[in-house]
């Protein structure tokens, strides 16, 4: 190759070798938006396994959370129909099902905790001791449900019901919030002891007060939106940033209509904590 070749090539070898050395961004670990984005996307070595489910006829989510070493699981809010496609989850991903919570006694569908029971050996039920519902667990605040090294800590959130319950995780980055706080929304207050004043105080005082970042996985939606964080709700909520007298007035003048499987749920809610279905 001749000199002058190489002296015209000279410019561009050198710009490739530059970019050929340049290091990578570098996402600092410690800022709460480097963690949020680790947690959602690649999930952090140690975090618990996360699967988010859906029943489409009620719309719930039902959720479902392990140790990735010891294999124990929790599934929160397990709904009746999808019983056998949650189990056929559990039983691909090699988990033990330990413990399956409801975060209140639903009204609009029957829960799968009793068949769950008939069919995983051992498995213990739990729910609010405030809900009047039968379980092996009666929760109250500040108790936590282990599974390996990971755990949920019980919030009490009435207001939608007097036995509504926030499970959040030990990092305070993920809350399994039921129908206290929906996303852009919140449950109905006009049945099963509602009241929007409790409701109210319940949100901002056991909710709003989590970290910004932490993740909100409601047990609804109704507009295929799956997750939020306390700093939006915070924000956009067209209900819950309002005052308290707003929010009463909003919430008592919502003229919603029953829900179809009340007369149903409720009552087999209320039992099959304890027995199978």
């Amino acid at each position: 190759m001749s000199a002058a070749l190489l002296h015209r090539l000279k410019p561009a070898v050198s710009l490739a070798s530059r970019l050929w050395s340049c290091k990578p961004p570098r996402i600092e670990p410690s800022s709460a938006a480097a963690s949020v984005r680790l947690y959602s996307g690649l999930m952090e070595p140690r975090a618990p396994l996360f699967r988010q489910l859906f029943e489409s006829e009620s719309s719930t989510y039902t959720y479902l959370l392990a140790d990735a070493d010891s294999r124990e699981a929790v599934l929160i809010d397990p709904v009746l129909e999808t019983v056998d496609r949650d189990l056929q989850l559990i039983n691909e991903l090699g988990l033990t099902l330990k413990v399956a919570l409801n975060t209140h006694c639903h009204a609009d569908h029957i829960t799968g905790t009793g068949l769950l029971k008939k069919k995983v050996f051992g498995l213990k039920s739990a729910i609010s001791k405030h809900s009047g519902a039968a379980a092996d667990i009666q929760l109250s605040e500040g108790e936590r449900i282990g599974f390996g090294r990971h755990s949920l800590t019980v919030r009490e959130t009435p207001g939608h019901t007097d036995g509504c319950l926030t499970y959040v995780s030990e990092d305070e980055r993920m809350a399994f919030t039921g129908d206290a706080l929906l996303i852009r929304g919140c449950g109905r207050t006009d049945f099963q002891q509602g009241s929007p004043q409790r409701l109210y105080e319940s949100v901002h005082k056991k909710i709003f007060t989590l970290p910004g970042h932490c993740f909100i996985y409601p047990a609804h939606d109704y507009k295929g939106q799956t997750v939020s964080t306390v700093d939006e709700e915070k924000k956009f909520n067209p209900r819950l940033t309002k005052t308290l007298s707003e929010f009463v007035n909003i919430m008592n003048n919502l003229n919603l209509p029953k829900p179809k499987k009340i007369d149903i749920s409720v009552p087999a809610n209320l039992v099959c904590g304890l027995h199978d279905i």
